[in-house]
């Protein structure tokens, strides 16, 4: 005899009200010696619900819905060029980032700044940048495409998305550190405390995506650098007291102003080219985008740790880092037990001031966007009606000047 199998409670399978009047199921309640069973949160209940055949036959995979759209609406161009991959530009332009980081990362940490090996890796940096733009002029398909910058709109949007790369990046890194540091959150907390960034900066995407067509990416862009502007220096005034619903406030109005960058930027991008260019268009604005966040990052990360380290050492003497070691490390509920209140209050402090000050001094980036901005022309997107059927495309204005 099966126990499962032959069990009381798989004899009936679940049944269900007809589809007009709901669709939740009806669960058969089976009464035995430990009380009332619901069969819904019975494990054995999935058997008895794979058997019946009615019940599964409804049941569709979400991915034979996805592939038949893909197989029925997803047509690719029928023209077919093999190209070829530069790798000289590749490994020049891979190598000359990876030793600008190193020099940034190690300088003044490890290495002094006038040490032999932070000069060395500043030296590659510079050997490796040049031989990649000599490269890329004569390479057959060039990763960066020097003709492409010609296209005044292409070049000033790609420029801007460095700048609102760098910035993104501060505000998505150092704000947890704040709430983790300053204020005594969890991780969780510090982790919620970028939801009011993330859902601005995805309502700022679609409203520029929006306004694209109303009036000039220029336009829009510039409001956005104001925003983006805003948002940094309030991000500067932050102190230990400051309350938590007005860090919200603040990191609504930053991603608000960073949000538009994402759906903007990425359309004058591509504005000027043919759909065959369009592609290296994109890609080379989401690199450098990146490019912007990973030495963003490095710079404002050298900055802030430095003026921790030089209000920690004015405090507590020039061996504070060697007493106190990693600041993050002793900023955990162990770090914290292990030192007096006023100590603590004291690096909690310093370490709020350092990073309201590196904000401060990311104010520089909404500056550089702004003036990025500036040069972007009056080109906007233009939706022509639609003909014989076809979808509507990005057409240039013709004060594209």
């Amino acid at each position: 005899m099966d126990p499962v199998r032959d069990s009381p409670l798989l004899q009936k399978p679940p049944q269900f009200l007809p589809a007009q009047q709901t669709m939740v199921p009806r669960f058969h309640m089976h009464r035995d010696d430990a009380g009332f069973r619901q069969l819904g949160a019975n494990p054995l209940d999935v058997r008895a619900r794979h058997r019946d055949g009615a019940a599964c036959q409804k049941l569709r995979p979400a991915g034979v819905d996805a592939l038949t759209l893909i197989v029925t609406s997803y047509h690719e161009s029928a023209n077919h060029v093999r190209q070829r991959i530069d790798w000289w530009g590749a490994v020049t332009l891979v190598g000359s980032i990876v030793c600008l980081m190193f020099a940034l990362e190690l300088g003044g940490q490890t290495y002094a700044w006038n040490s032999s090996v932070i000069i060395g890796l500043f030296a590659a940096t510079a050997v490796f940048l040049a031989v990649f733009l000599v490269v890329e002029t004569k390479a057959a398909e060039p990763i960066v495409s020097y003709a492409m910058f010609r296209e005044r709109l292409f070049a000033a949007s790609t420029l801007a998305s460095l700048f609102y790369g760098a910035g993104f990046i501060t505000f998505a890194i150092y704000i947890p550190l704040y709430v983790q540091g300053v204020t005594g959150g969890t991780a969780t907390n510090s982790g919620l405390v970028l939801l009011p960034l993330t859902l601005s900066s995805v309502a700022a995407s679609q409203i520029g995506g929006f306004f694209a067509t109303k009036t000039s990416y220029r336009n829009i862009m510039l409001f956005s650098a104001l925003v983006f502007g805003i948002g940094t220096f309030l991000l500067g005034t932050l102190t230990p007291d400051t309350p938590g619903w007005l860090l919200t406030v603040y990191m609504i109005v930053a991603g608000l102003g960073v949000g538009f960058s994402f759906s903007v930027l990425g359309m004058a991008s591509i504005h000027s080219f043919d759909m065959r260019r369009r592609g290296s268009a994109n890609s080379t604005l989401t690199f450098v985008r990146s490019l912007g966040m990973t030495v963003g990052l490095t710079v404002f990360g050298i900055i802030q740790r430095n003026a921790l380290a030089g209000k920690l050492n004015g405090a507590f003497g020039e061996s504070a880092g060697e007493t106190f070691g990693n600041v993050r490390e002793l900023l955990t509920p162990e770090g914290r037990a292990a030192v007096s209140k006023d100590t603590m209050d004291a690096i909690v402090e310093f370490l709020s001031s350092s990073i309201a000050s590196m904000y401060l001094w990311a104010l520089v980036l909404p500056v550089l966007a702004f003036a990025a901005i500036l040069f972007m022309g009056n080109a906007r997107m233009i939706l022509p009606a639609k003909q014989q059927g076809e979808p509507p495309q990005a057409a240039a204005e013709a004060g594209n000047r």
